[in-house]
């Protein structure tokens, strides 16, 4: 009888043994301070983008081409490259510096990329779907004054157990008419890291 007990509790403590080392869910969360910075690992984070768009965002007002324009310049967005060997989120860039120049109240922005959809809409409409009085029409669309691009470019540096990262995002404002570049910006971080062994 001992014996057979002994087998039980023996079994039920390899059981709950098998059950600590088996795949661990996250269950429970908070909400955390986005603006916090926390370097977690040595990828570009969301502090990185913030930084960026701030600086390219306050850089684009106060440009004398778009601080002194008589009306609200038109913006399009081309894009911006990733120039790096990191897998970094230009689209969420792009859209924050683009929400944040919309809410200045200085420049404007067509959406390149509701074209398909705004063509679709035209047919639709054109096709007797819609009332008369409340068609809309081709040719009416805001025509873009400047195009906005870049590009990310990084470099990474070991010495030792010390790593150097260093990002750099140039952005431009191309004027649609005369090509030139009117507002530049570059925003530069450089952050430094090193390697710790980690125990069992």
């Amino acid at each position: 009888m001992r014996a057979r007990q002994s087998l039980y509790f023996l079994v039920l403590a390899a059981s709950f043994g098998l059950s600590a080392c088996g795949p661990k869910a996250f269950t429970k969360g908070e909400y955390d301070d986005p603006t916090r910075v926390e370097l977690l690992d040595d990828k570009f984070n969301e502090a990185d983008m913030q930084s960026m768009a701030d600086t390219m965002v306050k850089s684009m007002v106060a440009c004398p081409e778009i601080d002194k324009a008589a009306q609200r310049p038109v913006v399009i967005v081309d894009g911006v490259k990733n120039n790096t060997e990191e897998h970094i989120d230009m689209q969420s860039l792009t859209d924050k510096i683009r929400t944040a120049l919309i809410k200045t109240r200085r420049v404007k922005f067509v959406d390149k990329e509701a074209r398909g959809t705004l063509d679709e809409e035209y047919r639709y409409n054109e096709a007797g779907n819609v009332a008369k009085e409340k068609a809309k029409k081709r040719g009416k669309q805001t025509g873009a004054d400047y195009v906005l691009r870049g590009a990310m470019a990084t470099n990474i540096q070991q010495v030792g157990n010390d790593k150097f990262i260093y990002y750099k995002l140039t952005m431009n404002l191309t004027n649609l008419e005369s090509s030139e570049i009117d507002c530049t910006e570059e925003k530069e971080l450089r952050k430094k890291y090193r390697r710790r062994s980690i125990g069992l």
